[in-house]
């Protein structure tokens, strides 16, 4: 089986979606540390897009800038999908580690992440007749994303067609759940943080009364 480097592993898992998975599997490859890289991107690029989209294209900028509506759409989806997928296919017999799960996901992202990119340098030289281009290079990347991350899935797991459909479809109402109770998780520490600061302004008021 060919030996190539972990940069060279990335293009081959990217450009053969059927047997390059399965022939990074065999050969123990992937970098977890080009995975969070890939993670970065994934987070830089949708900042990207929402922030430097050309104007005739996208004009809903926001004075105020938050970050933590980038970090929930990119790292925290993508951590949801991979936790979320180890705990489902751990109970459908699934073989793949949380550790493969992660960066076969995150490979998988390329073709998005560099849509992203793409479509917005697109944005500030095409008008708006021709955003049918910036169109199908988006969906285009999105398309691709899909079938290398059902792929993944199903090379990670060991697992048939439909049963990675089933997998699949499991994991994304796992990650409802998780974002489910991670929403109401912070709404009670709020609730908790509000409860505590309110006594503690009570008590200073009692002190100086």
């Amino acid at each position: 089986m060919m030996d190539l480097s972990e940069k060279q592993w990335v293009s081959h898992a990217v450009f053969h979606p059927f047997e390059g998975f399965e022939d990074m599997r065999w050969k123990k490859s992937g970098s977890l540390k080009i995975a969070f890289l890939i993670v970065f991107l994934f987070f830089a690029g949708t900042v990207i897009r929402d922030r430097l989209y050309g104007f005739q294209f996208w004009d809903a900028y926001d004075r105020i800038f938050n970050i933590i509506p980038y970090i929930v759409k990119s790292v925290v989806i993508f951590a949801a999908w991979v936790i979320g997928n180890w705990a489902v296919c751990t109970l459908l017999d699934g073989e793949g580690t949380l550790r493969r799960i992660c960066i076969f996901s995150a490979y998988s992202l390329i073709p998005y992440v560099a849509s992203l990119y793409i479509t917005t340098l697109m944005s500030h030289f095409l008008i708006n007749d021709e955003g049918v281009f910036i169109s199908c290079i988006h969906y285009a990347g999105l398309l691709w994303s899909g079938l290398l991350l059902f792929n993944a899935v199903k090379t990670a797991h060991q697992y048939t067609v439909i049963k990675t459909v089933s997998a699949v479809a499991l994991t994304i109402i796992s990650m409802l759940i998780m974002m489910f109770l991670l929403v109401l998780v912070l709404s009670l520490f709020q609730k908790a943080g509000l409860f505590i600061y309110s006594i503690y302004t009570e008590i200073q008021y009692r002190i100086k009364v």
